[in-house]
């Protein structure tokens, strides 16, 4: 019987683990566009907002993608190729704000005891952490799903997109518009899980600014679902928050659900635009 080295085990489960672990986030090369501009939107996946990968567009491996102006939506699903980097190259005919969101679809993984509890104490999820460290599993599988939005404007910051309610499973909803925020201003988002408030949800906020540097916040969700913060720099923000429940399922020991929500937040309407750290240009 032929075995497997085990430097390759180890090497796989690795693998398993990051694809599972690693956040998902939409990044548009600009985030102030005018009518006619197209929007170039990116697919990235990284830790703590920096970039590991960009991922290409993957029809089989994506259930929605639409883009909300005013009124209309588009089916983006209808228009992006596959195997397309950026995702689109989109023009855009409306002024005002822009929401795009994509749903993936449900993927599993897998990775050992000891990595995936570590993961949950990563996320704070400390209860379930300790419930993995204490079962007799050498592996454990988990499902999930990841939920992503992101925010631009054209021409003017007119609308409400920013705080279009989309009813999955799992979502971001900003309730201040960021466009018309000023330094040092309050902004509040809504956390809902299956419609109702998230309480306890632990959301964290990631600012990256021109200079390259992220900055971290870690929030909670209120007995509402709402968590606040101030707007204190100038940059792309990264609210992204993960709920991780036990199931009983066949096919995985975890379920998993992942949301995003990228913006900007700028003083003069034409930063931040082209970042190169994210790999876009070189104009900051």
């Amino acid at each position: 019987m032929k075995r497997t080295p085990l430097f390759i085990l180890i090497l796989a489960a690795a693998i398993g683990l990051a694809a599972t672990t690693h956040d998902f986030f939409l990044v548009p090369e600009a985030f102030f566009l005018h009518k006619g501009d197209k929007l170039d939107l990116h697919l990235l996946t990284g830790d703590a907002f920096v970039k590991e990968n960009e991922v290409r567009y993957q029809p089989a491996k994506t259930d929605k993608f639409m883009l909300y102006e005013g009124s209309k939506k588009t089916d983006l699903t209808k228009v992006a190729k596959e195997g397309a980097t950026p995702l689109i190259s989109y023009p855009l005919t409306n002024s005002g704000q822009v929401l795009v969101e994509m749903t993936r679809s449900l993927e599993h993984g897998d990775a050992s005891r000891d990595s995936y509890a570590e993961f949950l104490t990563g996320e704070g999820l400390d209860k379930l952490a300790e419930k993995v460290k204490g079962g007799n599993q050498f592996r454990i599988k988990e499902k999930y799903t990841r939920y992503l939005k992101t925010l631009v404007s054209v021409d003017n910051h007119d609308g409400s997109a920013y705080s279009k309610v989309l009813n999955e499973d799992y979502e971001i909803i900003l309730k201040s518009n960021p466009y018309k925020r000023n330094y040092g201003e309050d902004m509040t988002a809504a956390i809902k899980f299956q419609g109702k408030p998230a309480k306890g949800a632990i959301v964290m906020l990631f600012i990256k600014t021109i200079s390259g540097n992220v900055y971290p916040q870690k929030l909670i969700a209120d007995a509402d679902g709402m968590v606040s913060f101030t707007t204190t720099r100038e940059g792309i923000y990264l609210l992204r928050s993960v709920r991780i429940e036990p199931t009983n399922d066949k096919d995985a020991d975890f379920i998993g659900w992942w949301a995003s929500y990228t913006f900007p937040f700028s003083s003069s309407d034409e930063l931040p635009n082209s970042y190169k750290e994210f790999g876009f240009g070189n104009i900051h």
